[in-house]
């Protein structure tokens, strides 16, 4: 939402005053608004946010006087007698709402990483606000027709970001319903409404969700299987979170939790799987089910005001993908390469365990991390707590992260102690060209605590600008237990895959070069912007950077030549699993979105819904539940991925394609990573995503038997 409100370019202390004046009598609101420091231009480099001096109660007023200051940019160019032009239509809407975008990212950057009592109280006249301004700005007609008259007239002969923008604009308010006839407006601008309202109780719901289904332990003995880091952890998570019992299990975003593999009592086991799958489906004190079907019903009928069968179809039309039946066709060709490997799998895993459980032993979800885990450790001869000494999360991110930054990109990176963060453990760097011109600011909040939703993602304070002379300023937040004071943050494979995900993202924003806000670094279609994420996962077990950063905490020795093969040859071992948890997932999302509002199930249904979708099209499978169930699924009713998980895998075979070709030519390569760079990571959405693909890799069309390959299937 707040990612489709255009910013202004005048100074705020200036129109603060001016926005004071015309909204405020009181002289105590008018004192309040003067001192915000939100409504005044950071003095820290490149307008960083000062989270010294903001406060939890600035956020409100700031972003009522920053609307107020839009609406008044609107107006003017709205009343513009001259003939609308991409200069005093376009361009001026381009640049306006520059405050609305820098205090609204902040707030919600605090919304998803730190969210407070007083954050979220905020944020429930926050929500209502910015929701109605998006309304009253894509369905003014005054407005709109000028945008129109721009598109019809001067479309054909604008050329670059200036036709690629124009482009963006127009199809933003016609998106969003400007040539609807007037009740069906009026409708839309309800269901706008009631949908933010409605995602926001979800997001509310889930975290707390997530902090009840906690699995409080009252003896060590119970912890069996855990290293004695983990059973520290369970001490300091249970002493975090109110000391019920002395030690206990944090539940974790997806539906497996890593914990699984390790713990060796079955009962404890079962307890912490199913406190994952019920966590708001209603057994317990959290149900999100009214929530998710009052949401779909209002997306199908969002769809059908707008001439589409579903919501599904109306969400695909700005993508790679274009329409569900080409969603299908992909999802459909890798099941059927999937579920034989996946029965495979399973019955293999089953039939080890009954090698120590007996002949009688029956393989349950909660059972499959832990015997696969075991499994692996016997053929490969190494445990995940046997590599976790080498992945230190500092020399991840030095060693790993920014070493392969620099030998791809030349890039150096340079922390900061002068930049307030939002959290004590956050770390700021400065982000360095290879000639030692600044591109940008790096923040890094790695570490999860009870005010932090789960998963990890990025996003930036600032995006880059030429038009603004703005540098990005880019975030990326992660969800790892943070060791004991004084000790290092140890961490699994997977999440030094995850460090290394989020910076691709990172990277996306960072070495964006572009003219316009609008249009720079991830302000791409969901099916392209996981692509230079996914990719960037691949410098992970790239020999010369896995040696420079898998080092042992205590000797800084690089991880033995024979623990690295073992781990590395492991990665595709039993890899049916992954992208089957993906496949029922993305079905989900699918099925949901592809509804009329008639055939949305009641709350009361909606589990067996859930059941019906992965039986018809082959994912019914307890052994592999989706890595998200219907209850809990985050991206879909409360992010921005509503028919859009799938870009996931549409965008992995994307980033296989891209890794095969930096293979092929120098993976380390600074011509090639230069090449990279330069046609894809600076380029935004200034181009065809397609023909940005295709001008880097070489290839009409992407390769989906190279994600089969890629995963060992």
């Amino acid at each position: 939402m707040k990612q489709n409100l255009r910013k202004a370019v005048i100074a705020a202390s200036i129109a603060c005053t001016a926005l004071t004046v015309q909204a405020q009598t009181s002289k105590g609101r008018t004192a309040q608004i003067v001192s915000n420091s939100l409504m005044k231009q950071s003095t820290l480099p490149f307008n960083a946010p000062d989270f010294s001096r903001i406060k939890e109660n600035d956020y409100l007023p700031a972003i009522r006087a920053a609307i107020a200051e839009q609406r008044a940019e609107i107006k003017k160019i709205t009343d513009n007698k001259q003939k609308p032009t991409f200069v005093n239509t376009i361009l001026a809407y381009e640049r306006s709402g520059k405050n609305l975008e820098r205090i609204s990212n902040i707030y919600y950057a605090l919304v998803s990483a730190d969210k407070t009592p007083a954050i979220e109280k905020a944020q429930g006249e926050i929500v209502p606000l910015m929701t109605d301004f998006e309304n009253e700005i894509k369905f003014n007609q005054k407005f709109f027709q000028r945008v129109k008259y721009v598109y019809d007239h001067e479309y054909t002969k604008l050329t670059g970001e200036d036709k690629k923008l124009l482009e963006v604009v127009y199809k933003s308010f016609t998106h969003a319903g400007a040539l609807l006839p007037k009740e069906k407006m009026a409708r839309m601008q309800e269901i706008n409404k009631e949908l933010a309202k409605l995602q926001q109780e979800f997001g509310d719901r889930l975290p707390k969700a997530g902090n009840e289904a906690t699995v409080w332990v009252n003896d060590v003995k119970e912890l069996s299987g855990l290293s004695e880091a983990g059973i520290a952890q369970c001490k300091k998570d249970a002493e975090s979170r109110g000391g019920k019992a002395p030690y206990c299990i944090v539940i974790t975003n997806t539906t497996q939790q890593p914990i699984l593999a390790s713990l060796d009592n079955r009962q404890l086991r079962e307890r912490v799987y199913n406190a994952s799958i019920h966590r708001t489906d209603g057994t317990g004190a959290y149900n999100t089910f009214p929530i998710i079907v009052k949401i779909a019903r209002l997306r199908a009928e969002k769809a059908q005001l707008m001439g589409k069968k579903n919501y599904a179809s109306y969400s695909l039309e700005n993508t790679m993908a274009k329409n569900t039946d080409n969603v299908y066709a992909f999802l459909r060709q890798l099941i059927a390469a999937y579920k034989p490997k996946a029965e495979a799998q399973t019955k293999s895993i089953e039939e080890y365990a009954r090698k120590t459980e007996g002949n009688d032993f029956h393989l349950q979800p909660y059972d499959r991390f832990y015997y696969s885990a075991k499994m692996k450790k016997d053929q490969y001869s190494f445990s995940d707590d046997e590599v976790k000494p080498y992945f230190n999360l500092d020399s991840v991110l030095v060693n790993g992260i920014f070493y392969a930054a620099h030998r791809v990109y030349g890039l150096n990176f340079r922390e900061r102690k002068d930049i307030p963060t939002y959290n004590k453990d956050m770390k700021v760097f400065d982000v360095l060209d290879a000639d030692g011109k600044q591109l940008a600011l790096f923040y890094c909040d790695y570490f999860r605590r009870p005010t932090k939703r789960g998963g990890a993602w990025m996003s930036a304070f600032l995006k880059q600008s030429l038009d603004r002379n703005q540098k990005p300023l880019i975030y990326n937040v992660c969800n790892f237990a943070k060791a004991p004071e004084g000790q290092p943050t140890l961490l699994t494979w997977d999440e030094t895959q995850t460090m290394f995900h989020e910076f691709g993202h990172a990277l996306h924003g960072m070495l964006s070069h572009c003219k316009y806000n609008t249009l720079s670094g991830t302000a791409v279609s969901r099916d392209f912007v996981e692509m230079p994420s996914q990719f960037n996962e691949s410098f992970a077990s790239i020999p010369e950077v896995f040696n420079h950063y898998a080092r042992h905490y205590k000797t800084n020795e690089p991880m033995p030549d024979a623990l690295r093969e073992k781990m590395l040859g492991s990665l595709n071992f039993l890899s049916a699993y992954a992208l089957g948890e993906n496949l029922a997932a993305t079905c989900l999302d699918m099925a949901w979105h592809c509804l009329s509002s008639s055939e949305v199930p009641t709350a009361e249904q909606a589990s067996a819904f859930e059941k019906k979708v992965l039986s018809e099209i082959g994912l019914l499978d307890s052994q592999i539940p989706p890595r998200y169930s219907t209850s809990y699924f985050n991206h879909i009713w409360g992010g921005g991925y509503a028919a859009g998980y799938y870009s996931y895998l549409w965008s992995e075979v994307l980033a296989v394609n891209i890794a095969d070709y930096f293979e092929t030519h120098g993976a380390l390569t600074r011509k090639v990573g230069d090449d990279f760079r330069q046609k894809i990571l600076s380029r935004g959405n200034t181009r065809d995503l397609m023909e940005i693909f295709s001008d880097f890799t070489g290839l009409k069309a992407p390769d989906t038997k190279a994600l089969l390959k890629a995963r060992g299937m």
